[in-house]
């Protein structure tokens, strides 16, 4: 009669003796290093990351960056303990090799894996002219060095900035901007900024906010062409109204795309919204198999949530990142019923305007909405999203301290409309549409997507496997 090792046995082994590569050094990737030597992995592990830099937090690139409060360079994320990590910083993966378990880099070698972490994130989407993207005074904002070229270009004090999309970024952009007493034209798409992860009621108070503000806030519009003077920097705006602008900075908020073209042919479950991932963070294979050894964390990462009718769910949150990262470790050094779900309820901020904006939940997959507390008019105010008869999200204006209520709420299921806390009930607080945009949109894209099956679409494409 044979007999196996026990599971435990295999646990210890792999402790001590396995290769784990991350690939992504960024917060999903530290996170996960650190998780694993907390784990008791004292295997061999390798990181790497296509900048040259270290680790750095990105919430205060479009904030305390943009207003010169901090250098780009001074955002690095704290280390909660040693790694003893082989860190590949400034290269690229190029491939993933799983017959012979190597991640392909781009400067030729090879890393040699027995458990892969995905952690490759997102990058800003281009600006969809390739020559207009070559002007100068043109920006996207994403890394550290994209944060230091944009504070060296407001510190020039433009005489014009165009922000060509509201979403938080774009808005918290343009509330720098006001900030450090520039003019700025913010050009979207949409019917008012945030649409895309708050839908139209909530929009055109951030609307407001921003006209009030003074920011020249131009909504139902996209910018057609960029023009520039003989030197090859950005001049003027030419706006789908028939409108051209005079514009110093042009800064593109036009949302991220997942870092998903090194997978070509890996035969994983990759595609727009990212790595297709189970609820222990254990990536798919293209026809829906789950793998043993390879598993995805941070922003690309999608997964089914029991919340959400188990669709599949992609975050870009800090705190997403984090738990993600810390489940996925848990598990690659775990077998069977040592593994854990990684489930989150979302949830994010923005500062803008002199607003501070929290929310929990998934606002968008939501139909209806309704105010619960406060007042909108001195923006100070909660908001529940519903949908189907039960509560899906919040949102709260200057008024963050009922966010856990809520987030207690949806995570029982609980009614839409939600029961009264009990007072600050505010003067309307009928349940009415709304009112989310084409989901499709660039800038109108949530940053909580739910990319589940759509009975209706004829889009898929099975690929058999190659072996």
């Amino acid at each position: 009669m044979t007999t196996y090792p026990m599971i435990d046995e295999i646990v210890r082994a792999f402790k001590a003796e396995g290769r784990i590569v991350i690939v992504g050094a960024s917060l999903a990737g530290l996170r996960a290093a650190e998780a694993l030597r907390d784990e008791g992995f004292a295997g061999s592990l390798t990181i790497i990351g296509d900048e040259v830099h270290e680790p750095y937090d990105r919430p205060p690139l479009s904030k305390q960056v943009l207003k010169g409060w901090v250098p780009a360079g001074n955002t690095k994320l704290p280390r909660l303990r040693a790694v003893d990590a082989d860190w590949r910083l400034g290269v690229a993966a190029t491939g993933l090799d799983r017959d012979n378990r190597e991640v392909l880099l781009a400067n030729g070698d090879k890393v040699p894996y027995d458990r892969l972490l995905i952690a490759t994130g997102v990058r800003s989407r281009a600006w969809f002219n390739p020559e207009e993207a070559k002007l100068k005074g043109l920006f996207t904002l994403r890394t550290s060095d994209d944060a230091a070229k944009i504070q060296e270009a407001f510190r020039a004090r433009p005489k014009r900035v165009l922000i060509v999309g509201a979403g938080f970024i774009g808005s918290e952009m343009a509330s720098v901007c006001r900030d450090l007493g520039l003019d700025v034209t913010v050009a979207e798409r949409s019917s008012a900024p945030l649409v895309g992860p708050l839908g139209g009621v909530i929009g055109d108070i951030a609307a407001k906010m921003q006209r009030d503000a003074g920011v020249d806030l131009r909504t139902g519009v996209a910018v057609e062409a960029l023009e520039g003077d003989a030197d090859g920097h950005v001049r003027r705006a030419k706006l789908s109204d028939g409108t051209t602008l005079d514009v110093d900075v042009v800064v593109a908020s036009l949302g991220s795309v997942r870092n998903i073209e090194w997978l070509e042919g890996a035969e994983l479950a990759s595609g727009f919204w990212g790595v297709a991932c189970d609820a222990g963070c254990r990536a798919f294979d293209i026809n829906g198999v789950v793998t043993d050894n390879i598993f995805v964390a941070g922003d690309i990462a999608r997964a089914p949530h029991v919340l959400y009718e188990y669709q599949f769910m992609a975050i870009e949150h800090v705190d997403a990142a984090v738990l993600g990262a810390q489940t996925a470790a848990h598990n690659m050094v775990h077998l069977e019923k040592g593994r854990r779900p990684h489930l989150p309820l979302p949830q994010f901020w923005s500062g803008q305007f002199g607003v501070n904006i929290k929310g929990v939940g998934v606002c968008s997959f939501g139909d209806e909405i309704v105010f619960t507390q406060g007042s909108v008019e001195d923006l100070r105010f909660a908001a529940a999203f519903g949908k189907n008869g039960r509560i899906v999200g919040a949102i709260t204006f200057n008024h963050g301290k009922w966010l856990e209520y809520y987030a207690r709420l949806i995570e029982k299921s609980a009614p839409f409309p939600p029961p009264p806390p009990g007072y600050d009930v505010p003067a309307n607080s009928e349940v009415m549409s709304a009112r989310f945009g084409d989901p499709r949109a660039p800038t109108g894209i949530p940053d909580v997507v739910l990319t589940g099956h759509d009975p209706t679409s004829r889009g898929a494409e099975f690929r058999a496997k190659s072996r």
